[in-house]
């Protein structure tokens, strides 16, 4: 293992989750990564989630992230993932790259390859067809982002070749870190995944440190590594309190970790939080733990979700401040100054 000696940078993800209907959803999420950038965040990522509203929140990011563009000045704004089977290539280009001019440059584009099999459906797809469908799309996009042609003598307006360099994508396998590391990619790693049969009890690290290896062997030389290491974090003043509204989110997701391949062998708390590789507690309590967690030591970015404790908002704003002011710092995340123009606003 190599771990990174760069500057981490610090992120956060949602997956649009508070416990309200849509709209009080989108508010509160987009409060949540405005605050975040208020507290030195490098990074806020959204998921894509078709048609389940308890798995995902949001069908559409890239609109999302438009609205954060314009409330938001600093952050640079990431899909993680668009699951780009279920999109038309061509329309993802152009959405991307008008996104990307609206928010200055701060376009971060995360793809993979599909959740549940039952979401293909109604987009004329099997589950079974989605690796090839990845790889086709994926293909697509660069080749109109580069401004190559496409069909029909065509070519994308706006082009946008600089966004060749800012695409991740997510994987549970080492295949995967070997196809990122390959096309030059950044590589996204999940805040928990399902134990193989074979070995019930790893750890998260032990899973993903084999894919960091196989990203990074097969990397090209001339490109540096991002890999960014997604963790499910809520951090609290009180330890109780964390631990009371970490029952309540857990309990509540239960089932739906049961259908994606978790093994549940117990309901308790404290099991829960060990089988769905949550860090909860006190700054000094998550510190620790992260801390034990050998993947997160060769990260470029460390970005941060609520999910599946999710606490009411007021708790989610106040974590955020407890992983910049406490946590990050601990774990080799520095602070970066304020953009110029913020600097200029300042003193205005």
């Amino acid at each position: 293992m190599t771990p990174s000696t760069a500057p981490k940078r610090l992120g956060f993800f949602s997956r649009i989750l508070d416990q309200a209907d849509a709209a009080t959803r989108y508010r509160l999420a987009a409060e949540q990564v405005i605050h975040a950038e208020k507290f030195g965040f490098d990074t806020a990522w959204v998921a894509q989630h078709h048609f389940n509203g308890d798995e995902g929140g949001l069908p559409a990011p890239l609109i999302f992230l438009a609205e954060l563009s314009a409330r938001t000045s600093r952050i640079r704004l990431g899909t993680g993932v668009i699951t780009l089977p279920m999109e038309s290539a061509v329309r993802v280009a152009e959405d991307t790259a008008v996104l990307d001019i609206l928010s200055n440059g701060r376009l971060e584009v995360g793809f993979g390859t599909g959740g549940t099999p039952a979401a293909f459906l109604p987009f004329g797809l099997e589950t079974g067809d989605r690796a090839a469908v990845y790889a086709k799309s994926l293909a697509t996009v660069r080749d109109a982002w580069a401004g190559r042609e496409l069909t029909g003598g065509n070519h994308l307006y706006p082009a946008a070749p600089h966004l060749l360099e800012r695409v991740w994508q997510a994987t549970f396998s080492v295949g995967g870190g070997i196809r990122a590391g390959q096309d030059g990619d950044g590589l996204m790693l999940s805040r928990t995944q399902p134990r193989p049969a074979e070995a019930p009890d790893a750890t998260l690290w032990e899973l993903q440190n084999p894919i960091i290896d196989a990203y990074l062997k097969a990397l090209p030389k001339e490109r540096q590594p991002r890999i960014l290491g997604s963790r499910s974090l809520f951090v609290a003043d009180d330890r109780k309190e964390a631990l009371h509204l970490a029952e309540i989110g857990l309990q509540r997701s239960v089932e739906r970790f049961i259908a994606s391949g978790h093994k549940i062998a117990s309901t308790r708390t404290e099991d829960l939080i060990r089988a769905f590789d949550v860090h909860v507690g006190t700054p000094d309590d998550v510190i620790a733990s992260l801390k034990a967690d050998t993947a997160l030591e060769r990260v470029t970015d460390l970005v941060f979700q609520v999910h599946s404790v999710d606490p009411p908002h007021a708790y989610i704003l106040r974590s955020l401040e407890l992983i910049a002011s406490e946590v990050a710092p601990a774990l080799g995340w520095v602070r970066r100054g304020p953009a110029a123009h913020e600097r200029r606003l300042a003193t205005a």
